[in-house]
């Protein structure tokens, strides 16, 4: 997803002489090297300083660029909550946040660097949208959409390498990606878990059970039409998140279902609790977010519903 974002960014300091990008001593690991090495003058290092990286970014969209501000997850929005919330969402400044190294997967580095509540904190805030692409083609495209988007905007991208995910259409914002459709379970993913879905409804095709993966990768404004239209059409849902589902995807998807059309729900996601060091594949068993944890949640909402 990182090297989406550092091909989508290049391209847009090409074509957008508003576009600047800013990083906390970052700026080869979210892959801001080719923008800095074509566009010296418009990027900026500010040092780990992850506050004076949102006040400098908020006074450049309020002179009407397009900012760019990069750092991890566990720093953005983590040390600077405060700064986002009034900067940039209190004025609603054109200011685009990018958190690398989102979810457990980011894994060796520890709980201490696995943000796993980002999702809910931003998706909490007025003014901000929330974006969490599946793959690298989806992460160019969403960075694409979101410079051209006036307002804030949370991009979240995953440390690990995830496969590309086949697709009939590209990035929209503010609507859901149904990938496959099926009439039993409705599986909402996000990010890295849209690849564990779709092996997931794979292995459960070949039982008879047929399950629609959505992509949602517009958390915040959620496509409540298309996740209501979805929901009508299967027994229950499923939802598939690498991060605290409580507030994030989980919540977003309960709260809207709650309202219009109350289903039968189970959550794949980091259940209250921190994460601890280890490899990604390692962590997502030990925590239930494998493939084989969602297959065997959507068959348990399948069985319960069809009794």
């Amino acid at each position: 997803m990182r090297e989406g974002f550092g091909k989508a960014m290049a391209e847009l300091g090409q074509n957008i002489p508003e576009v600047v990008a800013l990083t906390a001593d970052l700026g080869e690991s979210t892959r801001l090297s080719n923008f800095n090495k074509n566009f010296p003058e418009r990027f900026f290092e500010v040092g780990v300083a992850e506050q004076n990286l949102i006040g400098i970014a908020t006074g450049l969209a309020l002179e009407g660029f397009i900012p760019f501000a990069t750092s991890y997850a566990t720093f953005l929005p983590g040390r600077c909550l405060d700064q986002i919330r009034i900067s940039v969402c209190y004025n609603k400044a054109n200011v685009k946040l990018v958190g690398s190294h989102g979810g457990l997967t980011t894994g060796p580095d520890g709980a201490t660097h696995q943000m796993l509540e980002d999702i809910a904190i931003m998706r909490s805030l007025p003014n901000m949208a929330v974006v969490v692409p599946a793959d690298e083609k989806q992460a160019y495209e969403a960075t694409l959409a979101l410079a051209h988007r006036k307002g804030p905007a949370y991009l979240r991208l995953s440390r690990e390498r995830v496969k590309s995910i086949k697709r009939n259409s590209n990035f929209e914002f503010g609507k859901i990606e149904i990938i496959t459709g099926g009439d039993d379970v409705a599986i909402f993913c996000c990010g890295t878990m849209v690849g564990e879905a779709l092996t997931a409804s794979n292995y459960l095709r070949r039982e008879g059970i047929n399950c629609a993966v959505i992509n949602v990768h517009t958390i915040k404004p959620l496509d409540v039409e298309g996740v209501v239209r979805t929901a009508r059409y299967v027994r229950g849902v499923v939802t598939a998140e690498d991060g605290q589902y409580r507030g994030g995807l989980g919540g977003a998807i309960a709260e809207t279902l709650a309202r219009y059309h109350p289903v039968p729900i189970r959550y794949i996601g980091m259940d209250d609790k921190f994460g601890e060091s280890g490899q990604p594949q390692e962590l997502m068993k030990k925590y239930k977010m494998t493939y084989l944890d969602i297959m065997h949640t959507a068959l348990n909402v399948f069985r319960r519903t069809n009794d």
